[in-house]
């Protein structure tokens, strides 16, 4: 968001949440999203057993390895925690202290009962046998606009052809996940994470794949963004809702499809 308001960006890849903090500072030229990307949450809860009927409420008098105020990865955290009828701040202690990147070799290192972590955070802790998946936050919050293309309000007034061109071959990325197995799609993308192995990188995958993580077309709907902003005002980072056709265009990715 940074380098997209500064100009050193024309478009960014962000949380949608940030066009929402944009917004509400009241800049003369806020951010616009025009093509969701992901419509889950992509982080997975981890115990130090399995669970197999694990149960929202199995976390009270826990400890856990949560996010940052204020950030997303939490923020959605502790929405299904309310949505079950648990308090964040009285019936488990969430540990936020650690650094984003150190939760996963934090526990296992022996803190926490429970830890929140993306991937490949909570496969190598399945792999290594410290930790194993109990929930996926992506399937308990519903279908969040967790990540999203994005750019200022000029810029897509003064360059239309450029983005409808972007969000194209965005779509057709969309397209091959659609008709391609996670096999498939971790071959292709293997080149980009060479630190992984190939196994691994198709357990993530198919993970992902299976919790419909990834949106079929790229129109950021308005129910989505209700959510996001119910997600928002939970975690009191919200003072005032914010219009939804100012800050979401339909266009482009509406056409990408066609």
């Amino acid at each position: 968001m940074t380098a997209v308001l500064s100009g050193e960006a024309d478009i960014g890849f962000m949380g949608s949440e940030a066009s929402i903090y944009v917004y509400s500072q009241n800049p003369d030229d806020y951010i616009v999203n025009f093509a969701q990307l992901t419509q889950r949450a992509g982080n997975f809860l981890v115990a130090r057993e399995p669970m197999e009927n694990f149960q929202w409420s199995d976390l009270k008098g826990k400890n856990v390895l949560g996010g940052r105020k204020g950030g997303m990865p939490q923020m959605v955290f502790e929405y299904i925690l309310k949505k079950n009828n648990l308090d964040p701040l009285t019936d488990m202690t969430i540990d936020q202290s650690i650094d984003f990147g150190a939760t996963a070799a934090a526990f296992s290192g022996g803190n926490g009962d429970f830890t929140v972590e993306f991937e490949p955070g909570a496969t190598t802790l399945e792999t290594e046998g410290a930790g194993y998946v109990v929930a996926s936050l992506g399937v308990d919050s519903g279908y969040v606009p967790y990540t999203a293309y994005s750019a200022k309000q000029s810029y897509l007034k003064e360059h239309p052809e450029l983005v409808q061109g972007f969000t194209n071959a965005l779509q057709k990325g969309m397209d091959y996940v659609q008709s391609h197995t996670p096999e498939e799609i971790a071959k292709v993308i293997a080149p980009q994470f060479k630190e992984t192995d190939l196994e691994v990188l198709t357990t993530i995958v198919t993970r992902y794949y299976e919790q419909d993580t990834w949106k079929e077309d790229l129109v950021f709907e308005e129910a989505s963004f209700t959510l996001l902003e119910d997600i928002l005002e939970e975690a009191g980072e919200l003072q005032s809702r914010v219009p939804y056709e100012d800050l979401v265009t339909t266009e482009y990715a509406e056409k990408a499809v066609q």
